[in-house]
């Protein structure tokens, strides 16, 4: 059957690429145009034609409305976990006016355009009760699958074609449409010749006679098949991401935990040893990465060992998240242990290599371990692939010389040397990960310079907590693409 929507118009150029807020505004004037159609086409019940026109605009208005409705979803971006789960499931129309709103409709000109493919995929049928005459537009034999030498299916022999499940639905349709005289609207599944499975929405209307009987049904009927596969396409994708997004929150939430758990019980400012003349001055901070999703591997700590020593260090391992957490707790616990059972630094730094190595988790990590004696005033430590802790004095800063050592899981039997240096009475001490200083483009040695320029201010400072504080107001700011942890150690006299 020919169509009537402005078949001698020239097909418009297809848009241009802009923006979801022009194409929404495109929509809108075109549901604006196919609305004005709607409302100004005679409906005349012995004119199939106008029947027919009226029809497909109908059809046009409730694909327009699920257009709008997906570009208002894709202008909001990735909806919050709530809305994924409970938004409007892909059978559902909306009446339009939510999202396109009031607007003065436009020209014709895209009318023609977006009907072109919704025609080949709608046809038109009419039974005459009085007659049995039953006529098919050519597009319904191609929807069905049917040959036109075997003519048109009677109301009778349409449920052959129809899934079992959906033969009452379509039974009760034709019925209360013959019977009661309403309207036709729903959607049921057929299965055609050469198997394929199709979904068809039918939406038609009694004809009544002088005497306001039933004389015919007419319908059209839409193959909705491939707009269900993408309806579905998208609630499961949709369903999909509301469960990662679950699972990242969860993720997200035991991973904190961890850290929380792991991380040193102390917030702000402590003394060790504890009983005794003060000989370290402490604080340590914990500072996220720009995206606060990105949970790692980050740590300091500082613990009283046996004999009056003091346990300093610092580390940083690769991955973020639960894995990266629970090997730094493995880590930090086994670096504890073996520092409490005397090991030395350099020596110390070994085992947690080959902890690395041979752990489930492969994983990469680098740290900084210090062993302080108060009695000596003297510093001895081992570093694997990590910043060197940074020594002030008298307003001044530097780097310590690092002794020999590589990353912890690079290599399997690998040596760490170990390294000494006296501190004096009102010494800084500062250790941190490398995520500090590292810009959100790259690490240039700039973020080392700053730190070491904060000399002046650090030798004015009256506390640990305080130079913690300058250090956060430094680089607290940065966009940085990991976390980072700092502590400072004053020694006191």
């Amino acid at each position: 059957m020919p169509s009537h929507l402005f078949a001698d118009r020239p097909a418009p150029q297809p848009p241009g690429r802009g923006s979801v807020d022009e194409l929404i505004s495109q929509t809108r004037r075109l549901r604006g145009d196919v609305d004005a159609v709607r409302r100004d086409a005679v409906m005349d019940e012995d004119d199939p034609q106008g029947r027919w026109q009226r029809a497909l605009c109908d059809l046009a208005v409730h694909q327009l409305d699920d257009l709008g409705t997906h570009l208002g979803q894709l202008k909001e971006g990735i909806p919050a976990s709530a809305d994924l789960i409970d938004g409007p499931g892909p059978e559902e129309f909306g009446t339009g006016t939510e999202a396109f709103g009031t607007e003065e409709p436009g020209p014709y000109e895209h009318v023609a355009e977006h009907t072109g493919s919704l025609l080949s995929r709608v046809g038109s049928a009419e039974w005459n009760l009085l007659t049995d005459e039953v006529v098919w537009s050519e597009e319904l034999y191609q929807i069905f699958g049917r040959s036109a030498e075997n003519g048109p299916m009677s109301l009778d022999e349409l449920p052959s074609m129809v899934f079992a499940e959906d033969q009452g639905l379509l039974t009760a349709m034709v019925t209360d449409c013959l019977i009661d005289g309403r309207p036709i609207d729903g959607e049921f599944r057929i299965v055609c010749s050469d198997g394929r499975v199709r979904t068809l929405h039918m939406m038609g209307e009694p004809v009544l006679d002088a005497d306001g009987c039933t004389a015919s049904m007419w319908a059209v009927l839409r193959d909705v098949s491939e707009l269900r596969r993408t309806q579905r396409a998208v609630r499961e994708s949709r369903d999909t991401l509301a469960r990662r997004q679950h699972l990242d929150l969860t993720e997200r939430r035991i991973a904190m935990e961890m850290q929380e758990a792991v991380l040193p019980p102390w917030r702000g400012p402590l003394a060790l040893p504890e009983d005794g003349p003060t000989a370290l001055d402490l604080a340590g901070q914990y500072l996220p990465s720009a995206s606060s999703a990105l949970i790692g591997g980050d740590w300091f700590d500082a613990l009283e060992l046996p004999g009056d020593r003091m346990l300093l260090s610092v580390g940083d391992l690769t991955g973020h998240g639960v894995t990266a957490t629970s090997t730094m707790a493995m880590l930090l616990g086994a670096l504890r242990g073996m520092a409490v059972a005397g090991i030395r630094p350099g020596a110390l730094m070994g085992h947690l290599n080959q902890l690395l190595d041979s752990s489930a988790q492969p994983a990469l990590g680098s740290a900084v371990c210090c062993h302080y004696d108060p009695d000596s005033r003297m510093l001895s430590w081992a570093q694997a692939g990590h910043p060197a802790p940074l020594l002030f004095r008298g307003g001044t800063g530097q780097m310590l010389t690092q002794p020999d050592g590589v990353l912890l899981g690079a290599t399997t039997g690998a040596e760490y040397e170990q390294a000494e240096v006296g501190l004096l009475p009102g010494d800084l001490l500062v250790l941190h990960t490398d995520g500090l200083t590292r810009s959100a483009d790259a690490y240039d040695g700039s973020g080392a310079d700053r730190l070491l320029a904060l000399a002046p201010r650090f030798d004015a400072s009256r506390s640990a907590q305080e130079c913690v504080r300058l250090i956060v107001e430094e680089f607290g700011g940065n966009e940085r693409q990991d976390d980072a942890c700092v502590m400072v150690a004053r020694i006191s006299g």
